[in-house]
C-alpha cells in the first residue's frame, strides 16, 4: 500500500483522491492496517468525510468533504443519483458497441429480497482478441451494479474473482501481469458547491492497469484518460 494518495483535485471544501486497487475506503468486517480515509487523514492533517463508496478492487477518483456541511449537501446529491460516474473495465467477449443494462438488483448475498431498479449505459471503446475495453456509466447507485451488470449481459469483468471467470482471470495474470480487478473509476462530475459550474474530476489509469492494457495494443490516452 502506498504512504500517501494520488490527490486529483483539492479546493477548500473538496478533495479527490486516485484511489488505487486492493484498498478499502474505511474500516469494516475485513479490519485492513490501511484504509483511504486514515491514510488521506494523516496525509493532510485534517478530517475528512468520504462521500461515496468504491469496491476494493476498484482504483479511481474518490470523493471526500473536508467539513461537514460540505459532506452533507454532497452525500444528498450522491444519494439522489445526481453525480456523473465514468468506469472503464476490461470485459471478457466481443461487447455491444452501445448498450443500456436495465436489470433490476437485489441486494448483495440476499436473493429474497426486492429488486431495485438498475441502469448502466456501456460504450465499447477498443476489444482484443475475445476482450473488451467498455465504458460504464451508472445510472443509478447499487452495490456492486456495474460488475453485476456486466455478468447479467454475459461480459464479465476481468479479474473479478466474485462475478468473473476464473480461467479468464488467470490467464490475464499469466500473460499479462493483471493481478487485480479491471475496472476504473475514470471520472465523476458533481455540482461546485462553492459556486454554479460543474467540477469534472478525473483519475490516470495506474499503472497496474495501464500496462496490461498496453501490452494488449490498448493505450490509456486511447480511451480518453
Amino acid at each position: 500500500m502506498p504512504d500517501a494518495l494520488e490527490l486529483v483535485h483539492r479546493d477548500p471544501r473538496l478533495v479527490a483522491v486516485n484511489k488505487p486497487s486492493g484498498m478499502l475506503v474505511h474500516r469494516g468486517w475485513a479490519n485492513d492496517d490501511v484504509v483511504a480515509v486514515d491514510l488521506l487523514h494523516a496525509q493532510l492533517g485534517q478530517r475528512v468525510w468520504p462521500l461515496h463508496r468504491l469496491d476494493r478492487g476498484t482504483s479511481g477518483v474518490l470523493l471526500f468533504a473536508l467539513d461537514v456541511d460540505t459532506a452533507r449537501q454532497l452525500s444528498g446529491a450522491f444519494e439522489r443519483g445526481e453525480i456523473h460516474k465514468r468506469y472503464l473495465a476490461l470485459v471478457r467477449g466481443h461487447a455491444p458497441e452501445h448498450a443500456l443494462i436495465d436489470h433490476g438488483l437485489r441486494d448483495v448475498d440476499d436473493k429474497q429480497s426486492e429488486r431495485k431498479p438498475a441502469q448502466t449505459r456501456i460504450r465499447r471503446l477498443a476489444e482484443f482478441e475475445r476482450y473488451s475495453l467498455v465504458e460504464a456509466e451508472p445510472l443509478t447507485g447499487r452495490t456492486h451494479q456495474i460488475r453485476r451488470h456486466l455478468k447479467h449481459i454475459a461480459h464479465p469483468i476481468i479479474g473479478d474473482v466474485r462475478y468473473g471467470k476464473g480461467d479468464h482471470n488467470r490467464m490475464f495474470r499469466e500473460r499479462f501481469g493483471l493481478h487485480r480487478l479491471a475496472l476504473h473509476a475514470a471520472e465523476l462530475r458533481v455540482a461546485d458547491p462553492s459556486s454554479t459550474r460543474e467540477l469534472m474530476i478525473r483519475a490516470p489509469v495506474p499503472a497496474d492497469l495501464c500496462e496490461p492494457l498496453e501490452r494488449m495494443g490498448i493505450a490509456a490516452a486511447a480511451v480518453g484518460v
